[in-house]
């Protein structure tokens, strides 16, 4: 393997399957009663990973979910290593259980190559209005329309209200991209937190193309994402919960 090719495979992963993850308990009546209705606490997590095809890359990265003014939430998520570094965050707001997005940021570095790109999303019209290298752009967005990185919350906050299957609009790189899952089972995994029963969540829209996306959320942890795992092209990514405060 190539060592250019390994920052694009990073990027991919980094964006693609870091999903959120909630406060193991609350410390207080107020805060408990914003989370039920609003399905939202602020929390940081920390997560390894391990990319392996011929050699093994370990590579940490932290999420971030902070409440803002104006009922304004801000979601973050940053990884770094020797050849890459990520930098991602949403903002939006929440409306009967669903994420809306207002901006969306993106800032990556790999091998001296710097990559930027700014959404926009004007709900009175439905648009997005996507900056990148100067050259902004328009595209008209169904409602419901998320990014790719608040649609990790919607993940989670579905699976909570005890749907089987997810289907999701993504507003990315010029286009409407729709990303599905599928409930699958419950299994007994260990983690660094301790061993717990964890219901098994597949991504399903690109099975087709021989990958296969596999996440472990804990129902006892407020359903906490523990442990993931994916495979396509013999190449492998696991990545397991370190801590969360």
């Amino acid at each position: 393997m190539r060592a250019s090719k390994i920052p694009k495979r990073l990027r991919a992963f980094f964006m693609v399957f870091f999903i959120s993850t909630p406060m193991l308990s609350l410390p207080s009546q107020g805060i408990a009663s914003e989370a039920q209705n609003t399905f939202l606490a602020p929390y940081s997590a920390v997560y390894s990973t391990i990319w392996k095809k011929g050699i093994s890359l370990k590579v940490e990265g932290k999420q971030t979910l902070s409440k803002k003014s104006n009922n304004l939430w801000q979601f973050v998520f940053t990884a770094d290593s020797m050849i890459a570094s990520l930098n991602e965050s949403s903002t939006f707001y929440v409306k009967d259980h669903q994420i809306i997005p207002t901006h969306y940021r993106y800032k990556s570095s790999a091998l001296g190559k710097k990559r930027s790109a700014t959404l926009t999303f004007d709900w009175d019209n439905n648009l997005v209005r996507n900056d990148v290298k100067d050259k902004p752009w328009n595209l008209t967005i169904p409602s419901k329309t998320l990014d790719k990185l608040s649609v990790q919350l919607q993940v989670r906050q579905d699976l909570k209200q005890g749907k089987n299957d997810f289907d999701y609009q993504i507003a990315d790189g010029g286009y409407i991209k729709n990303w599905r899952f599928k409930r699958d089972r419950v299994e007994d995994i260990n983690t660094k937190l301790g061993r717990f029963s964890a219901i098994k969540v597949i991504r399903t829209d690109n099975l087709e193309k021989g990958k296969k996306t596999s996440f472990w959320f804990v129902p006892a942890l407020d359903y906490l994402l523990v442990k993931l795992e994916h495979q396509e092209d013999g190449e492998s990514y696991h990545l397991d919960i370190e801590s969360v405060k």
